[in-house]
């Protein structure tokens, strides 16, 4: 079988057969075809339905969805319930009103699990309860009984998945682990996998695309206990947790080619210490890296919290899992990322309990909306500060076109904020007492973000207790390597005046070919572990932290600085003109943090030391660097003591968040010629992996270029 041959390959064995055999039947596309096969509800029918209110108009529809959602029991599953709406995969509520989607939903964000696990839903819907008492005649009414009826509407789904399995004695353990849970607080281990499954199937099944944070940190204890009392072995533990991530692969189908049909931001987060600073790490951290290592399923991409003081096996053990390639494994640096929450405000308790927003950037799980804002620094240079090569800007030395570059920085991050306050209805700017406008419903989420119930506000109007908007500043090495150049060709070197170098860049280096090349190959850029330009990076990087930051306060969004791309390179390659460091225009160039293409020529050790150079502590969501490394470089003991050895530099020398990825490009394209014998093969593409044969053929071409340099 197809599986088989990449996934198992060299894999060691530890679970069982049938289990095997369901994961290969997922991720084969059995499970996500027949989702397919119904994609929404329909509403048409509803009588007046246009003149309901919107928050009206979802809770009806949340009640047919869970009403008439096929109810799946998959074959020798150990835990239930699915979500099983093919329209939930386009990030869309799947329910219709005269043919479309009535509204789109909600991701990147990592809801409040622990409640569930440790309360169970009950302890919600009490809160909601009073929630409703109290806010009963208010403004906040509707939605107060929009949460009572989305919980009205969980139980129903629940108890139409009880009913599947009280008529089906073979599965019977189910039934007893669904029966509780997760209404009520879970008692032990595979009771609480059930419960934290079955929240996130119902949170999915209404369209939304939740993270699932330290799964470790949640379940552990669980597991402690039950093996202690003898009611599991670890072999069963890691049998049972190796379902919940096969369920996790039922929206595979093959059928969505584009930027990838793995990534609903279903990240999980291992490792690291909890909020009294204790080590997470326990009997389930490892057991989630023995099932990422046999099943080779990238659907949940996987980060692991170090530090300085984490024990070397861990280390061993990610790195062992890490180099069978496939991008599912990445490192977050604990110690800078503490420094860097705290430095944003939060208490070193909160802090400490981070997670992140089902893809990378860093939040608080369970208590934080988070959004982030874009932009393309390398345009804002060639079109703002160069003006379009155009007109010859006048600027005496390198400070004063830097300057004039930090200005217009300053004014897109203003922007930023300028079209988030419209969001709000100021009247108590001193107390940043805000009046959040009208969005659109979104119960389903709120119930589980603290904050939100006890408001009467919903996760999209103000109602987590932390409301972040993330100004990210894309195409950073382009620009770092833009701004060097012309500080070393005209500024340092005086071999080109800057009026004949602007001439020369709008005619996209027609006619200078030998300048080009003498640009692309004498100056070191960013990557290559040269000081001087690795400073200007830094600086820009502080700069940028220093003018979001001086934003917060001013609405009720923070506003953190990070550096990201999410494969954006594609799409604003076709409005960048060609740079001054010799790229042409049009060309796709650097993702994230990283280096651009071609221009990191000193290896991994020099990409991780220039990137490093940055102070990381003022990026609070994050700035993530990729790490392309090939698998003859991490072959051996030698390959595996080099991989642990770059995670520790990479910690030492103050990173904030790293995802190599280890791969071929002769592999990749092989895939790209012959894609019916690659199905399962899976790349890092950013903040998610994707089935390299879901990616289009430009997508393709950039992951393989970035892997061939």
């Amino acid at each position: 079988m197809e599986f088989y041959a990449q996934n198992q390959n060299k894999r060691p064995i530890r679970l069982s057969e049938p289990t095997r055999k369901f994961a290969y039947d997922s991720l084969e596309r059995r499970y996500g075809l027949d989702t397919l096969k119904t994609m929404a509800v329909e509403l048409d029918h509803i009588e007046g339905f246009d003149e309901l209110s919107r928050i009206e108009q979802y809770d009806l529809a949340i009640k047919k969805i869970v009403r008439e959602a096929p109810i799946r029991i998959c074959e020798d599953e150990r835990i239930s319930g699915a979500a099983t709406l093919g329209m939930a995969i386009d990030h869309v509520i799947p329910a219709t009103y005269g043919g479309k989607a009535i509204s789109s939903s909600v991701s990147h964000l990592t809801v409040d699990f622990e409640t569930v696990l440790k309360k169970g839903v009950n302890f919600i819907r009490e809160n909601a309860q009073k929630a409703y008492e109290k806010y009963c005649g208010t403004e906040k009414e509707a939605f107060s009984r929009s949460c009572l009826c989305c919980l009205d509407a969980f139980e129903l789904w629940h108890s139409r998945y009880l009913d599947a399995l009280k008529e089906m004695p073979e599965y019977k353990e189910n039934y007893e682990n669904l029966k509780r849970v997760p209404f009520e607080a879970a008692t032990g281990f595979h009771e609480a996998v059930q419960s934290l499954w079955f929240t996130f199937a119902f949170i999915r099944l209404c369209g939304n695309w939740p993270g699932i944070g330290r799964i470790d940190h949640l379940l552990g204890d669980y597991l402690k206990k039950d093996l202690a009392n003898g009611v599991l072995t670890l072999d069963e533990a890691r049998e049972i947790l190796a379902h919940f991530f096969i369920k996790g692969c039922e929206w595979v189908n093959g059928q969505y080619i584009g930027s990838g049909d793995a990534q609903h931001y279903q990240n999980i987060v291992l490792a690291g210490v909890d909020e009294n600073g204790d080590e997470v790490t326990n009997e389930v951290t490892y057991l989630v890296l023995d099932i990422l290592e046999e099943l080779g399923i990238s659907d949940f991409p996987t980060t692991v919290r170090i530090n300085r003081n984490t024990d070397e096996g861990l280390i061993k053990r990610v790195a062992e899992v890490m180099r069978y390639g496939g991008g599912i494994l990445a490192v977050y640096n604990e110690e800078v990322i503490l420094e860097a929450l705290k430095n944003e405000g939060y208490c070193e308790r909160e802090a400490r309990k981070f997670a992140n927003d089902g893809c990378w950037e860093v939040q608080i799980p369970g208590k934080t909306f988070f959004i982030y804002s874009p932009f393309d620094s390398l345009q804002l240079l060639q079109q703002n500060t160069l003006l379009g090569y155009e007109d010859t800007p006048v600027f005496a030395d390198f400070e004063a076109l830097y300057l004039k570059y930090r200005e217009d920085l300053y004014r897109a991050v203003e922007s930023i904020f300028l079209d988030k306050e419209q969001k709000f209805k100021k009247y108590d700017v001193p107390t940043k007492d805000w009046k959040w406008a009208e969005r659109r419903p979104c119960t389903v989420v709120s119930l589980f973000e603290e904050g939100c119930i006890e408001k009467g506000l919903s996760y999209l109007e103000g109602g987590p207790i932390y409301n972040v908007n993330s100004p990210h500043i894309g195409g950073l090495a382009d620009t770092v390597n833009s701004l060097y150049a012309i500080k070393k060709l005209v500024f340092d070197d005086k071999k080109v005046g800057f009026s004949d170098l602007m001439r020369i860049l709008k005619n996209n280096w027609e006619g200078e070919e030998a300048l080009r090349q003498y640009l692309l190959n004498k100056y070191v850029y960013y990557g290559n572990d040269n000081d001087e330009v690795d400073e200007i990076a830094a600086r820009l990087l502080s700069d940028f932290a220093d003018i979001c930051v001086s934003f917060n306060g001013r609405c009720g969004y923070r506003f953190p600085a990070g550096v990201s791309t999410f494969g954006r390179q594609l799409g604003w390659s076709r409005k960048r003109l060609a740079t001054p460091y010799g790229k042409r225009a049009g060309d796709v160039l650097a993702a994230n943090c990283s280096p651009t293409p071609g221009t990191d020529k000193e290896g991994a050790t020099a990409i991780i030391r220039s990137y490093c150079k940055a102070d990381h502590r003022k990026l609070a969501t994050g700035a993530a660097l990729d790490i392309r490394l090939l698998p003859s470089s991490v072959e051996g003991e030698d390959g595996l003591l080099a991989l642990m050895s770059l995670m520790r530099g990479f910690v030492e020398l103050g990173g904030f968040f790293m995802q190599p990825d280890v791969v071929d490009a002769s592999i990749l394209r092989e895939a790209q010629e012959h894609p019916e014998d690659y199905g399962t093969l899976s790349v890092r593409v950013s903040g998610w992996n994707a089935r390299f044969v879901t990616l289009d053929r430009e997508w393709q071409d950039m992951v393989i270029e970035q892997n061939e340099h």
